[in-house]
């Protein structure tokens, strides 16, 4: 379900758009949102919708464990050489904001070994609103929120809901079961986040990831025709 079916024409160039060798890299995109928002089923709905037309690849980031990664492996979303993980060992925010290193060395890794890739998906560990993505990571940043999370969460605002290039309200169908007003919900998030776009999200519904999806074609067929 959209908000806004408006999307930026072209992605801000955040870093290089080339690797060393001057090949194109792929487009990298960070999903970010709190913890059991939905980040690593909307990753693991992504790389089904996505897996026959497009080369992609995904890191994965926890503090000390592998535990989203390993989700993806069991769920056989990619073969297990398109998908890695980071253990960021503090607050994640730290390894996609902060220092970036370790992220962007598993980037380069996956681009040497399976590569050439048009998309790399890159999920944060779950962390509060204010989490964000260096632009020197990542060229778009999704953002997941949840119904369960309270319908307040897009009035509370925060950089995450208010910056990101797309907003996900996830579990839409729950919305009955815990009293969040998804009306209220969207008009709250369209006041906070002005043009930007948002879809509100039931991967158990029949459209499943299929918006987002649309959002990420549209986001590489751009940054394919800048690089």
């Amino acid at each position: 379900m959209h908000l806004d079916h408006s999307h930026p024409a072209t992605p801000a160039v955040s870093a290089d758009a080339h690797r060393p060798d001057g090949a194109r890299r792929a487009i990298r995109i960070g999903l970010g949102g709190p913890v059991g928002s939905g980040k690593t089923a909307t990753v693991a709905a992504l790389c089904r919708a996505l897996r026959d037309e497009l080369s992609l690849a995904v890191v994965t980031n926890d503090i000390y464990t592998r535990e989203d990664a390993e989700f993806l492996l069991r769920e056989a979303v990619l073969p297990p050489e398109r998908i890695t993980a980071v253990e960021t060992g503090a607050c994640p925010h730290t390894a996609i904001r902060d220092d970036i290193s370790a992220n962007l060395e598993a980037v380069e890794d996956l681009e040497d070994a399976v590569g050439p890739l048009d998309l790399i998906l890159l999920e944060s560990g779950g962390d509060n609103l204010t989490a964000t993505f260096s632009k020197g990571l990542v060229d778009a940043q999704v953002f997941v929120i949840d119904v369960a999370g309270g319908d307040d969460i897009p009035r509370k605002g925060g950089p995450g809901v208010t910056t990101a290039d797309l907003l996900v309200v996830n579990k839409t169908d729950l919305a009955p079961y815990v009293g969040s007003d998804l009306a209220r919900m969207a008009a709250d998030a369209k006041a906070a986040r002005g043009e930007l776009p948002v879809v509100l999200q039931s991967l158990r519904g029949e459209a499943g990831v299929a918006d987002v999806a649309d959002w990420v074609r549209a986001r590489l067929a751009a940054w394919t025709a800048r690089a």
